[in-house]
């Protein structure tokens, strides 16, 4: 499999090492200021890059006929967009806030705690997410898809960074070196408390799993996720 690697930070070269190491060659290394000469070459494009440059490459992949696989976070205002650009040529298009397979099944967990919470009001949920200073958004993808969660089984009607209501639930970012990412859900009432966390301890389980949703897409067309790599549904 040829693969066009859009951005090329520690992500994209994370996923550089499995990618060869999983006998898969790169084409493109392409950082946010580089051209996209040589993109119809790869079978398929795996975006790591940042959330201004997130749209343009998943839009230049889409028009191209190259299946495209993003990572990035922070851009979700333009997901539908996205979607319906992938429908309109025919590709195939994957997003991911996370493609650990830890995170994915950390997830599922997550929904089903959610669920079982719903007869339990006395217990109010929030979130904690801590990353490297690096990251450039916040919260992260993770915690947001960790939230969403939680409000379609609950009736907290949203997410904030400063709970200002009882109906928002609060999600606390915490930026520290060195941290790959740390997520933690919390359901507390005065006599105990609830939480489940998981923690990356480097940045190989996100690209492993970048790699094989990329391996999983060849052939396939539509829009997808990892739910549907991992056969989660």
């Amino acid at each position: 499999m040829k693969i066009a690697l859009l951005g090329y930070g520690k992500m994209g070269q994370a996923i550089e090492k499995i990618a060869v190491e999983r006998g898969h060659s790169i084409v493109i290394k392409k950082s946010i200021n580089d051209s996209f000469d040589g993109l119809e070459l790869a079978d398929v494009a795996i975006d790591f890059s940042i959330p201004s440059a997130a749209v343009e490459n998943i839009t230049k992949c889409l028009e191209s006929g190259i299946a495209i696989i993003s990572g990035t976070t922070g851009w979700l205002d333009d997901y539908e967009k996205m979607v319906d650009k992938c429908k309109a040529n025919n590709g195939a298009f994957i997003y991911g806030s996370n493609f650990s397979l830890g995170v994915n099944l950390f997830f599922e967990l997550n929904e089903h705690l959610a669920r079982l919470m719903q007869k339990f009001p006395q217990y109010k949920s929030e979130i904690k997410e801590i990353h490297h200073t690096q990251k450039l958004d916040a919260p992260s993808g993770t915690a947001i898809t960790l939230a969403k969660a939680i409000i379609q089984n609950s009736d907290y009607s949203s997410w904030a960074l400063e709970k200002k209501a009882a109906d928002e639930l609060l999600i606390e970012v915490e930026r520290t070196d060195n941290v790959p990412g740390t997520h933690t859900v919390f359901y507390n009432n005065p006599i105990d408390t609830i939480k489940i966390t998981h923690t990356a301890h480097s940045r190989e389980g996100f690209a492993q799993g970048a790699v094989i949703a990329a391996e999983w897409l060849q052939g396939k067309k539509g829009v997808f996720s990892m739910k549907d790599v991992l056969n989660l549904k």
